[in-house]
């Protein structure tokens, strides 16, 4: 069903995650009118999952210069030091934002200098995690969440899943409107129908793409709908290949994707083997506190080596009263599970657990499309870099959240200044019956099989080009579905998973280097002048390839 009457708002965020709900709080404050629009529930996002914590400096011990040079150097070279060093800056007094909205982090046990208690995790040379024991992102989430719903000028459609952005051009909009991005076409997950949803200003705030592996942290929401769809808009997106694999999922064949916190780590974990032998100092200086990059390679050459299907967190050195105090989440999960956290090694894998790379954005989170802002894990904004530092990604969603809203100020009125635009014939109909379910279901666990067997922590271009082959495939025959098969939320996001793993193959096979997250035995070494970004767009050659053929993909826009 197709409902012709678009809603239209100054301005459209798309997704409900940390990032895109302090960006709605901002601007209803400038005196916009919003729309958030989120795929299902407005609290299912990645900001609700993150257990670790907000990095900030706080302490009297800690200083600007040591959080900028702990993000850089987890960054591999490719991170822009003056956005971080703006987003370091800023966060003492977008923490305190924070709290005024009705954050209650951690306090301190005792009297000290700083009234929070602050953890440490891997790659940070001190301690400056703000956390609400394990579960500050859903804390974070539902305190933001009970802000927006306060606003009447913020209004949330829930079960709205994004398909394709309009541009001025879809509406007869002409001259510089025409190539301005001014809205989105939605589905309705419980009533099937396609509408509209049109705004001067678009914000994406999708999240990443976790779905696309196999093995993932990621709620079933992370499909990479935003990358996709800017994709497809032609906003160019760089840095795909730097896909973050957290070292430590809980590896037990009921636990769906529940992480076990970096924090448990960074308060004295081991990591050992099948025998009890910590091996993570035989890997980096920093053992168990290296970067994520090197943590997740070297779980990973342990059991390449022992052929054990995982490696396990050890904590039975450490007070079992203190990891129940700090951990309550985490102890209560594992004991589901018959895991005893403070007293028997837990066994643990890595999995895909946030996307570095990202559309393309300036420091303010503006994409090359005019209308369009990119904030939180959808963005690639430097800070980042080869491999994002523990906690900084939290701090990132509300400190361009901050800035986008500030650049969002000066943007044009083209919907609500009675701009003549007519809304054209519903492009998500379809003559054909339901997609085959045999189809969905191959297709969606073989794009998820290929990119977890042949794109992951270890990677050579004989497995690539392998890759690259069977995801095309793939993809080939997804579009031809969705051009003609009715338009599910299932096909939808085949769709966007299928594409967002080509783009995640050819930009791998771009980087002829080892840097960060991207290891690849062809070339182990980082190369001389290669600290550059990977820029991918339509038509746009990558390693002499396109990554889009047209004609391999029926029902593509040209």
């Amino acid at each position: 069903m197709y409902l012709a009457d678009p809603r239209s708002s100054r301005c459209l965020v798309i997704g409900s995650g940390l990032a895109g709900l302090q960006f709605a709080l901002l601007a209803a404050n400038d005196g916009h009118d919003v729309c958030v629009v989120t795929k299902k529930d407005s609290q299912e996002s990645n900001s609700n999952y993150a257990q670790g914590g907000i990095a900030a400096v706080l302490s009297p011990l800690d200083h600007f210069d040591l959080h900028v040079r702990d993000t850089l150097a987890a960054g591999d070279g490719l991170g822009r030091e003056d956005v971080v060093r703006r987003m370091v800056e800023a966060g003492p007094r977008l923490i305190q934002r924070l709290l005024a909205a009705g954050a209650r982090f951690q306090p301190a046990e005792a009297a000290a200098d700083v009234p929070f208690d602050l953890g440490r995790e891997g790659g940070h040379s001190c301690r400056r995690i703000l956390h609400a024991k394990d579960l500050t992102g859903h804390m974070l989430e539902t305190t933001l969440l009970e802000r927006c719903r306060e606003q009447a000028a913020i209004a949330i459609d829930e079960d709205h899943l994004a398909v394709d952005l309009i541009l001025g051009g879809e509406l007869g909009l002409t001259g510089d409107a025409a190539g301005r991005v001014v809205g989105c076409w939605t589905l309705d997950r419980r009533t099937q129908s396609h509408r509209a949803f049109l705004a001067d200003i678009v914000v994406l705030a999708t999240g990443g793409c976790g779905k696309v592996y196999r093995y993932t942290s990621n709620p079933d929401i992370a499909t990479g709908d935003g990358l996709a769809m800017a994709y497809r808009a032609g906003a160019p997106l760089a840095n795909l290949e730097f896909v973050q694999f957290h070292p430590t999922c809980l590896y037990h064949p009921e636990a769906k994707s529940f992480l076990i916190s970096e924090a448990v780590r960074g308060e004295g974990a081991y990591l050992v083997n099948r025998r009890g032998e910590r091996f993570m100092p035989h890997y980096d200086p920093a053992a168990e506190l290296a970067p994520r990059d090197v943590v997740a390679r070297g779980i990973d050459s342990e059991m390449k080596l022992s052929g054990d299907p995982c490696v396990y967190l050890d904590l039975r050195h450490l007070p079992r009263a203190r990891i129940e105090a700090r951990f309550p989440h985490l102890v209560a999960t594992c004991r589901l599970y018959g895991l005893d956290l403070a007293g028997e090694p837990v066994p643990v894998v890595p999995a895909a657990h946030y996307m570095c790379g990202g559309v393309v954005v300036d420091a303010d989170g503006r994409s090359a499309l005019p209308g369009l802002f990119v904030v939180g894990e959808s963005a690639c904004t430097g800070i980042h870099g080869a491999n994002r530092l523990a906690s900084n990604s939290l701090l990132e969603a509300i400190y361009l959240a901050e800035a986008a809203a500030q650049a969002a100020r000066s943007e044009p009125r083209i919907i609500t200044d009675g701009a003549r635009w007519r809304l054209p014939p519903d492009p998500l109909q379809r003559a054909g019956g339901a997609p085959g379910a045999v189809i969905l279901e191959h297709d969606w666990d073989s794009v998820r099989r290929v990119m977890w067997d042949y794109v992951g922590i270890v990677r050579d271009r004989e497995r690539l080009d392998v890759a690259l082959s069977r995801l095309r495939g793939i993809r080939r025959t997804v579009e031809v579905e969705y051009a003609t098969a009715l338009v599910t939320p299932e096909l939808v996001e085949l769709r966007n998973i299928a594409l967002l793993g080509e783009l995640i193959v050819l930009c791998a096979r771009a980087r002829r280097e080892s840097r960060g997250l991207h290891y690849t035995t062809d070339y182990p070494a980082k190369a001389p002048g290669a600290a550059r970004d990977t820029l991918i767009g339509r038509n746009q050659p990558t390693d002499g390839e396109t990554a889009w053929e047209p004609e391999t993909a029926p029902g593509d826009a040209a």
